[in-house]
């Protein structure tokens, strides 16, 4: 027969009077710790007692009890109470809930008072974080929350943003898999999805370091204190839709704006109103850009401006500030630092000076007409216009006596009056190197294409030469050969041709933002690491290599080192001659990359180039988008897009221009008869199979079925 299992007993539960409690000498806690004893009372006073205290009745000589009880645990919640005695709150003899310890018990005061605060289990931070989140989704504010649990607004928010951390993340961390200080550093973001691929990439990493989880999940923001951002103002970016994310754990500098498009677009247009405004001074160009390269005005000369002469007012108040400036720093020579007040108060004094020092420039207005501005954002984040450049293209003719600067003899009009008034010119504004256009363009003449855009598009073209040259060593022996025949034997000038002898890697200094992602420039990589992967460091050992190669090897690696030296880049002569290539030599070098493009078979739709708005729509008048989309797709499609707003025009275009293989001019042949072979035409057996179906019937159905139909609308 089995033994009875023994019972045991749970000490009585019984509301004592107040004034009949004493605190116990066996109680442990000895330091302060948690929250003060006049937070605990006022949450006792908010909430009452949710803990009852455990006491001992106190018994007399003989072991009889006296009606006293000791509290060996709960000492901190017998302290707040007291302390609601004395300010009248509680009565002296309000009734406490106690668990009431058996005296005869073997066990001390002290391991009661111990055991209490030992195997207390403390609330995890997780559970922390979700419970504030539950207060909040249940209506209380975060300074109603931070009242009842006597922390900080600012405490509270930060533990709401990491129970906002991602789900997974959030269990994680539970589970003791990440730390506090990593769980911080993923507040910084709210893209769960980020969150979680960042884990993902560092677990796998020796590096787990917060801050480089701040780094991974800000990698493609802007700082708020980045120039751009101050130019614009937080304020603003956020007006407009802009996210921006804040780190509430350290200090960020304002954080990171999030939406870097939207920010540069701000930019931008801010940047264009105030060059509007200087436009109106009657400059003939203007030249805006976030900064500007050093040495960007190398080559123009700095106008002469007359800086204005100071008022009477201004110079009693330079004459007033130069004296406090003078008694202030008299008055504290000698001491070591100097009071707030007094560096505050010279530093105010400073930046007036400042101000009075920065006069306006003026200029003469002939000046003016033949000069431009270069208008920037400073390191500050404040507007930065610097006036008065001149380009050697506009410099005046030097003039006979009694001539006009033009070579025209001055004639006087029927009033017998000499210059006529000069007429008031629209300055060019260009931003990023591209002028702005008006969404209405009323001149009929199409405008040649931007040397930017000139330039991005050959140096897509030139790499797919230095490609197709690499794939072909029987054309890169050639092209090396006439190269070396031609400095060898007719010893003319060869400056602008299209190969330089000595393979100097030539580098784009202008590029659209795919060209490093484009089939060349993935072939040319592949095909470069593959090289120098079998090349030997030390010169000589690379000689020995070269020497035991075989033909067919050695004719490859020549053919990709001569590559590298095609240079097929459409550059803006300079017609002053120095530096740059002068226009002979441009159209030289052009002409032989049609020569090298026609020997290799290059064809710039094969490569993989197609009409985008990023590279050619969005960067044209409308009359060149018309033109593409009549030459690639047809006359009818071009027709169903001539009423349509630039920017749907452009994004129409490049629908209907995507599998029509039409190239722009700088990618064309030089030769070459028709734009491309077959786009927006009949084929040979007289169907229009390029064309979008809604576009493939003849012009006599259409007129036929359509006659009584409104026009056609293109597709939104």
């Amino acid at each position: 027969m089995a033994a009875a299992v023994q019972k045991i007993t749970l000490s009585s539960s019984r509301d004592i009077p107040f004034n009949k409690l004493v605190l116990s000498q066996a109680n442990v806690r000895r330091v302060k710790a948690g929250l003060s004893i006049e937070e605990l009372a006022e949450d006792i006073a908010r909430r009452t007692l949710l803990q009852s205290l455990s006491v001992r009745p106190i018994l007399d000589a003989e072991g009889a009890e006296t009606g006293m009880f000791e509290i060996p645990a709960g000492g901190r919640r017998y302290r707040a109470l007291e302390l609601l005695v004395k300010q009248k709150r509680l009565a002296k003899n309000a009734p406490v809930p106690c668990v009431v310890r058996d005296p005869a018990t073997d066990i001390l005061a002290e391991d009661d008072s111990l055991a209490e605060n030992i195997q207390r289990a403390p609330l995890h931070p997780l559970d922390q974080f979700r419970a504030f989140l539950g207060l909040r989704e249940k209506g209380l504010s975060e300074e109603e929350i931070a009242a009842a649990f006597f922390t900080s607004v600012n405490v509270v928010k930060q533990r709401l943003r990491l129970a906002s951390v991602s789900a997974k993340l959030l269990d994680i961390y539970a589970e003791d898999g990440m730390s506090l200080e990593q769980l911080m550093a993923f507040t910084v973001s709210s893209d769960h999805a980020r969150q979680e691929q960042v884990w993902e990439t560092i677990s796998a990493s020796w590096s787990k370091e917060p801050y480089q989880i701040r780094r991974m999940l800000t990698e493609k923001t802007v700082r708020a204190s980045d120039k751009r951002a101050v130019f614009v103002s937080l304020d603003a970016y956020e007006a407009a839709g802009g996210v921006a994310l804040r780190d509430l754990f350290q200090q960020d500098d304002g954080g990171w704006l999030e939406d870097v498009a939207l920010l540069d677009s701000l930019v931008a247009a801010k940047l264009k109103a105030e060059a509007e405004k200087i436009a109106a001074e009657g400059w003939k160009w203007i030249e805006v850009a976030i900064d500007f390269s050093y040495g960007h005005a190398r080559d123009l000369r700095k106008l002469d401006g007359v800086t204005a002469d100071l008022t009477a007012e201004e110079q009693a108040m330079i004459d007033t500030l130069n004296a406090e400036y003078q008694t202030l720093e008299a008055e504290y020579e000698d001491a070591d630092e100097l009071p707030d007040e007094a560096d505050q108060r010279l530093g105010e004094i400073e930046a007036a000076l400042g101000q009075l020092d920065n006069h306006p420039v003026t200029y003469d207005p002939a000046d003016i007409a033949r000069a431009g501005v270069f208008v920037s954002i400073g390191a500050d984040g404040k507007l930065s216009v610097d006036r008065g450049y001149v380009r050697l293209e506009d410099e005046m003719q030097v003039s006979e006596p009694g001539q006009e600067p033009g070579g025209d003899t001055p004639s006087d009009d029927q009033d017998g009056a000499g210059a006529s008034t000069p007429t008031v010119q629209r300055a060019v504004i260009t931003i990023g190197g591209q002028p702005t256009e008006s969404e209405d363009e009323e001149d009929d003449t199409v405008k040649p294409l931007p040397d930017r855009l000139m330039m991005e598009l050959t140096a897509h073209r030139t790499l797919a030469l230095r490609d197709a040259v690499a794939n072909n060593p029987h054309i890169a022996l050639t092209t090396l050969l006439h190269k070396l025949v031609v400095d060898t034997f007719q010893r003319t000038a060869t400056s602008g041709g299209c190969l330089e002898a000595s393979v100097r890697h030539v580098f784009f200094s202008v590029q659209a933002a795919d060209l490093k992602d484009s089939p060349s420039a993935r072939s040319i990589a592949e095909r470069q690491e593959a090289w120098k992967t079998d090349l030997p460091q030390d010169d000589q050992a690379l000689w020995d290599w070269l020497a035991a190669l075989d033909e067919t090897s050695r004719l490859s690696l020549l053919a990709h080192c001569v590559s590298f030296g095609i240079n097929a880049l459409y550059e803006k002569p300079n017609p002053y001659g120095g530096n740059g290539v002068s226009q002979h030599g441009l159209e030289r070098r052009l002409a032989q990359a049609d020569r090298l493009a026609r020997a290799t078979g290059l064809d710039m739709v094969e490569v993989g180039w197609t009409p985008a708005i990023d590279n050619y729509l969005g960067r044209v008048p409308k009359r060149r988008i018309l033109e593409a989309v009549r030459e690639g797709a047809g006359e009818q499609a071009a027709q169903l897009i001539d009423h349509l707003k630039k920017g749907d025009m452009a994004k129409e275009a490049e629908r209907l221009l995507a599998s029509t293989g039409w190239l722009p001019e700088p990618l064309r042949l030089a030769d070459s008869e028709e734009p491309l072979a077959g786009a927006g035409e009949a084929n040979a057996d007289g169907a229009a199979d390029a064309l979008p179906e809604f576009l493939a019937r003849d012009d006599d159905e259409a007129s036929a079925e359509d006659a009584d139909r409104p026009p056609a609308v293109a597709a939104d």
